[in-house]
């Protein structure tokens, strides 16, 4: 029998008496470590309620599985994390494999920081849109465009910071906002910049749990304290949620809207190509002045361009698109047939 098991987020107080009975019946206890970082004085208070064997679960002997497995396949196991357990994808994972090979399962949910912080900060929780990570020292390109389609769509995100269990390291929340910033130096699709507001939410459902709001700029600044800690990143916000989240949390920055802000890729495109084009269409002209056979290609190449202006103006980005490709097209022609050099 394989026990998946959430402490929840409340501390010793917090845990229910089923998870307390099942616990010190186990024959097996393992109390993964990697998920989030666990203090000592929970780790043994685990360790005195357990009657069995107790025993501590990096990330590798969870993920290889086959010592769990195989103690659940003779006795009570107990494997018991932080949280919910299915927020781990790990967890899952083994779950599905426990099953395969004929053991039995059997979970005790609790809440989970990544959701309970939604609603600590006073937001909507079908706004949120795709969780990221940022992870030290690797270029968060991911997380950038997962946080961009985020806010196309007005959706907020949940950023996720690296824990390494075996090095006692978590990611400090500036240098994650420094990653991002980092980012759009690189991508230049402007959706980070020192006016990003963000919000820190530190040691969600402790007696020291802390959330700040504030510009990118100001966040950059400050001292969250001890993790863990998490990152959001809002995109619209209803009025409902920016009146919480100015009683909810210390905003040091008024509640902003960060969607207003972005662009999406093919608008950005639209803004420098549409004039462009035009341009090019106003050199080539002069040449085919005294060229009756061309004025109905220049006229069409001019039409192209103005569809192209009026489909962006009303944001179908799509046929904008397709219609300056069209004017392109024709304008390139021209010029190939005079002999001409493009625009760069």
């Amino acid at each position: 029998m394989l026990f998946f098991i959430g402490l929840g987020i409340g501390g010793q107080e917090s845990i229910s008496e089923k998870t307390r009975k099942v616990i010190s019946e186990s024959d097996m206890v393992f109390f993964e470590q990697f998920t989030s970082p666990m203090s000592d004085d929970e780790t043994k208070f685990l360790r005195e309620l357990t009657e069995g064997e107790f025993k501590l679960a990096p990330r590798w002997l969870v993920e290889d599985g086959k010592e769990i497995l195989d103690a659940a396949k003779n006795g009570m196991v107990a494997l018991v994390s932080y949280g919910d357990p299915y927020i781990a994808t790990t967890h899952i994972e083994l779950r599905v494999r426990a099953i395969q090979e004929g053991i039995k399962t059997d979970t005790i949910h609790a809440s989970s920081a990544i959701t309970s912080l939604v609603g600590e900060c006073g937001f909507h929780f079908y706004k949120v849109g795709k969780t990221v990570t940022v992870m030290s020292g690797i270029p968060s390109a991911t997380a950038y465009y997962a946080i961009f389609e985020n806010l196309k769509l007005g959706n907020h995100t949940i950023v996720l910071l690296e824990w390494n269990q075996n090095k006692n390291f978590f990611l400090d929340p500036k240098e994650a906002i420094a990653s991002l910033l980092t980012q759009e130096r690189e991508q230049v699709r402007k959706v980070f910049s020192g006016e990003t507001y963000g919000i820190v939410a530190s040691r969600i459902g402790q007696e020291d749990q802390k959330i700040i709001a504030a510009k990118f700029s100001t966040l950059s600044k400050l001292d969250f304290g001890r993790p863990p800690h998490t990152i959001i990143v809002p995109g619209a916000m209803h009025f409902t949620e920016s009146d919480a989240l100015k009683v909810l949390a210390e905003c040091i920055d008024l509640p902003e809207d960060n969607t207003p802000k972005v662009e999406k890729i093919s608008a950005q495109m639209m803004k420098k190509y549409i004039p462009m084009v035009r341009r090019a269409l106003d050199k080539i002209t002069p040449f085919y002045k005294d060229s009756k056979e061309f004025e109905s290609v220049l006229e069409n190449a001019d039409l192209y361009i103005k569809d192209a202006e009026k489909f962006y103006s009303q944001g179908q980005d799509e046929l904008a698109i397709l219609s300056i490709g069209y004017a392109d097209g024709l304008v390139d022609a021209l010029r190939i047939a005079k002999g001409i050099e493009p625009e760069l």
